[in-house]
């Protein structure tokens, strides 16, 4: 074997349908994870795949200075989804970009050099995005990264008054930390983020890579709040497992965005992807079924081993059970024994992001899980 690998799991995934996985042997696992909410429609859903298929058959690839319209369609449908006023769309293939776009952004609109981060926040691996993410294991052989970066604690709106002044050009966050341990922050917190960037002329940032497209059980996870950013990242679940990003921005923002380019920007076979993922979660209330199933999960997850685990959190379909160091071994045992695919949040927190189609049979067959594992 010649390829970079990564945390390599001794599961060999050949197949998906829906919510489930099946490995090289035959064995079928329910995906509670392993696609890192990058399926919100599940696996091989009909829709993307016949988009995809026709827009292959037309055209493949042309560059993003010539207009297309399946990716003005993209435009447009996310200009109408988008909270008010995000009517910019800047397309490119991953989280990490569109975060690295939004900061470079920042940068050429304001007059501000320095970047607010947060503690335990994670926004991507590339320079800039790696510069605003907390964690040392993932920065330390890459340093020296950007140095005009303040980190505060998530969601002290005391410490975020601090750091944000007339030097800043932004403040990224995210609405609920992923990474980071399911974090959710208060709605005063996300108000006192708008206040203090609208204050000092910063652009304010909402990193919505994981929390958007239903997740947490409306379209975006901000709208909770009512709090509307400058710019708004998405990425992950936008073309049901297809490599797309997005950066979302206001006028101001996108009148004065400097120079940045992309040569996959918006390519049409992505884009056609979009348009059916996007088509489908808003016409069949994904965000409302995410609620539906993920207050089920969590009132479930409390009546079962609420006493056994430090804290069970989320929003929607992103829920966290803080289990202490004990994280690895019960991730190991509910893909073993229990054929549930679940993620870390750290070494602490089981970390559930399913596809937003899972049943409430489903959701039992995950409670039952953890119950016998924990």
């Amino acid at each position: 074997m010649t390829g970079f690998i990564f945390n390599e799991k001794p599961i060999e995934i050949v197949e998906g349908d829906g919510t489930t996985l099946v490995d090289d042997s035959g064995t079928e696992y329910l995906d509670f994870g392993a696609s890192y909410a990058c399926v919100p429609l599940g696996h091989g859903h009909e829709a993307v795949q016949s988009a995809t298929r026709d827009q292959l058959e037309r055209l493949t690839y042309v560059q993003g200075s010539y207009p297309n319209p399946v990716r003005t369609d993209l435009y447009e449908k996310l200009a109408a989804v988008a909270p008010a006023d995000l009517e910019y769309t800047w397309p490119c293939n991953s989280g990490t970009e569109a975060n690295e776009a939004a900061l470079k952004f920042a940068r050429s609109a304001t007059d501000g050099t320095k970047f607010v981060s947060t503690m335990k926040a994670f926004h991507g691996r590339t320079f800039g995005s790696l510069s605003m993410t907390w964690k040392s294991k993932y920065k330390k052989h890459y340093e020296p990264l950007l140095d005009d970066v303040e980190f505060v604690p998530y969601d002290d709106e005391e410490a975020l008054e601090e750091a944000v002044d007339e030097d800043t050009a932004g403040v990224i966050m995210e609405p609920i930390q992923g990474e980071g341990g399911i974090n959710p922050a208060s709605t005063s917190y996300l108000e006192t983020a708008r206040e203090v960037t609208e204050d000092n002329g910063a652009a304010l940032i909402f990193d919505e890579v994981q929390t958007g497209l239903g997740r947490t059980g409306t379209l975006w996870a901000c709208e909770q709040a009512g709090v509307t950013p400058d710019m708004m990242t998405t990425a992950k679940g936008l073309a049901n497992g297809l490599p797309i990003g997005a950066t979302l921005c206001k006028e101001w923002i996108a009148e004065d965005h400097g120079n940045h380019a992309s040569t996959f920007s918006g390519g049409p076979v992505i884009s056609a992807a979009a348009n059916a993922t996007v088509d489908t979660i808003v016409d069949e209330d994904l965000p409302g079924h995410a609620a539906e199933m993920g207050d089920l999960l969590q009132t479930r997850l409390e009546e079962e081993i609420g006493d056994d685990v430090r804290e069970i959190r989320g929003k929607g379909l992103m829920v966290g059970v803080e289990v202490g160091r004990g994280a690895t071994r019960a991730l190991k045992e509910l893909a073993l024994n229990h054929q549930v695919l679940a993620l870390p949040s750290g070494r602490t927190v089981v970390r559930m992001l399913p596809p937003l189609t899972i049943t409430e049979s489903e959701v039992e067959t995950v409670v039952n899980a953890l119950s016998e594992t924990l």
